[in-house]
Order: C-alpha cells, then sequence, then structure tokens
C-alpha cells in the first residue's frame, strides 16, 4: 500500500483526484491539504510515502513547501501535479527537489505509474516537458555549487544515469541490467560523486544539462 498526501489549494480538483484514486487498491489518501503550511504540517504528521503537490498556492506555495521537506531528514518525495508547464517553475521545482512532474492533463494510468516509481524510488518526469527542461537551463540562475566538477562516466554509469532518468528504482535497474541490487547501488554513489551532485534528480538534471542524457 502506497500512502499519498494530497495538497492543492482547490477542493473540487482535490476531490477529483482523490476519487480517481480511490479507485486503485494500492493507494491510501492519508491527507488533504489547501495550501503549503497545512500540507507540511500533515507531511509531519503522516509521513506519506509520495506528496502530490501543486505548485501554485495562496500563502506558503509549493516551491516552499519543496525547499522546507528537503531539509528533513527523510523527506518523502514529492510529485508535483499542476495545470502549470511554465519553464521556469518546472527547474526550480526540480531544484528544489521535486522528484517527479506532471501536467494536470495526465490519464490515472499515468499517474498511478509516476506514484508508483517515487514510492520505489525512482524519479519521473513527463516526457512532453523534457525538451522544455533543456531549453530553459540556461535561462535560470546558477545552483548552489555543485560538489566538484563533473567527471566522465564509464559506459555502464552512463546506461544507469539513463535508467534513471526513465523513472526507474534501483532494483528495477538491477533487473533490467543482470546486476545485485549493491552493484547498482555503487554504481549510482560513484555517478552522483563524479556529477558532484546530491540525489537522483539532481543527477538526471545534470545528465541532460551535459547532454548525457
Amino acid at each position: 500500500m502506497i500512502s499519498v498526501l494530497l495538497v492543492d489549494d482547490q477542493t473540487l480538483v482535490r476531490q477529483g483526484i482523490r476519487s480517481l484514486l480511490s479507485l486503485a487498491p494500492q493507494i491510501a489518501i492519508v491527507g488533504e491539504a489547501r495550501d503549503g503550511a497545512e500540507a507540511l504540517a500533515l507531511a509531519r504528521i503522516h509521513r506519506p510515502d509520495v506528496v502530490l503537490l501543486d505548485l501554485k498556492m495562496p500563502n506558503v506555495d509549493g516551491l516552499a513547501v519543496l525547499r522546507t521537506l528537503q531539509q528533513q531528514r527523510d523527506p518523502p518525495p514529492v510529485l508535483v501535479l499542476t495545470t502549470f508547464d511554465d519553464t521556469d517553475l518546472v527547474l526550480q521545482a526540480i531544484r528544489a527537489g521535486a522528484r517527479g512532474y506532471l501536467l494536470k492533463d495526465v490519464t490515472l494510468e499515468q499517474l498511478l505509474a509516476a506514484i508508483a516509481v517515487l514510492a520505489a524510488g525512482g524519479t519521473m518526469i513527463q516526457p512532453a516537458i523534457t525538451e522544455r527542461v533543456l531549453r530553459g537551463v540556461p535561462l535560470l540562475p546558477p545552483q548552489p555549487p555543485a560538489l566538484g566538477a563533473p567527471n566522465p562516466l564509464t559506459d555502464r554509469e552512463t546506461e544507469i544515469l539513463r535508467l534513471l532518468a526513465s523513472g526507474l528504482s534501483n532494483r528495477e535497474i538491477a533487473h533490467a541490467l543482470d546486476l545485485a541490487d549493491g552493484t547498482v547501488k555503487n554504481h549510482v554513489s560513484n555517478l552522483l560523486a563524479k556529477l558532484g551532485v546530491r540525489g537522483r534528480t539532481r543527477a538526471v538534471l545534470k545528465g541532460l544539462e551535459l547532454g548525457w542524457v
């Protein structure tokens, strides 16, 4: 069972998403928040497996929620689900720690698949916005200094980085490449170090910037 926290300031939207997700027996809605402040409070209480987060909200917005969650020791994976496909917002959300980004025109099957991917430790960026991400990278203020300059990846590390970008978890990558889970974990740790980033999502973003994904 995957526990999910819904965060959206529009009551009708929240109710609609909840009704759809209730059709999936593997999903349990543990809370609904109308703004960022309520979302942070409910996340502390329920510790959901996945947070479905809208970005445009009054008072405390989605970006503030993302940044605050990332300060926690074990933050829940956040799937941004929004009507906004603005490149600047997409990149800021990813850099603030979002592990997934979908527009609200996705199907229920796509949404369920993305939730499962994030709950399993993967990432999911809707293919339709990937081109916007690539175009928008130079337009944002620079990221905080990385741990170091990117070093070339081995063929195996590049292959794993591309699978990370496809949203696969370590276990799924291990199965796809016929490797042990521990071996994949070591490869992921090595490529993070070589890219000079912290976290799988930042690794995928860096790979996009460098043209390695």
